[in-house]
């Protein structure tokens, strides 16, 4: 998406906090990383911008929004609520913790270990991304995982100090996904009232990866609006 959105914009595709190249650190709730989103865009002297963000990618962005509208030109959030959720990843976390990666030498001998508690081929994939090769020859977790494990609750949450921006935004849920609801749709449109939900057929909690010609429409028409 981002390699389709550069044909026409200027995209920045960030890393938040612990996680790809970016500096891992202790603190990590939606706050601190909606801050250093505002000094990532002070320090690249950007003006209004349009905020796309996944999952908790999403919260961060809405949470800035929420915090700095006069930044935001238009906000696109993709799966997720204004709202707490519980716990969902519990076993996929007791997985990756107790994976050891420096034991192993061979990526395809992680894959078949994590299949114990992470069934589903395409997730491990995606887990399986934030492995790095040691100089020894064996892995590590680019991923700050520690800091990711003992802020869980917090991300898993959602800030209770927060109110409403009059930004334009766009909600996009899979269809098969339970993240973002039909239902929460009056939540959504409490902190965000210029809000519109847009459901993304045959899709679940990707729905930019499982459906890109449908997604990629519906936030075309979204950005093309005045």
């Amino acid at each position: 998406m981002a390699r389709w959105l550069a044909g026409r914009y200027r995209v920045f595709s960030l890393d938040l906090r612990n996680h790809g190249r970016s500096p891992h650190c202790d603190r990590m709730d939606y706050p601190a990383m909606a801050e250093d989103l505002r000094q990532f865009m002070e320090q690249h002297s950007l003006g209004r911008t349009i905020l796309l963000g996944h999952s908790m990618g999403g919260k961060v962005a809405m949470r800035f929004a929420l915090a700095w509208p006069e930044m935001v030109e238009k906000l696109v959030v993709v799966d997720i609520a204004p709202k707490p959720y519980g716990a969902r990843h519990d076993d996929i976390l007791r997985g990756l913790v107790a994976l050891e990666p420096e034991r192993f030498r061979e990526r395809e001998d992680i894959d078949l270990v994590l299949q114990a508690s992470i069934p589903d081929p395409d997730m491990r994939l995606f887990l399986l991304k934030n492995l790095v090769r040691t100089p020894r020859g064996s892995f590590a977790w680019r991923i700050n995982l520690e800091s990711i494990v003992r802020n869980y609750d917090v991300i898993s949450g959602w800030p209770v100090d927060v109110a409403s921006c009059g930004v334009s935004a766009l909600f996009m849920k899979g269809e098969c996904s339970d993240y973002l609801r039909v239902a929460d749709a009056g939540l959504v449109r409490d902190s965000f009232p210029r809000a519109r939900l847009v459901t993304i057929s045959h899709a679940g909690h990707w729905p930019h990866v499982e459906a890109p010609g449908v997604f990629r429409a519906a936030l075309d028409g979204f950005l093309a609006a005045a």
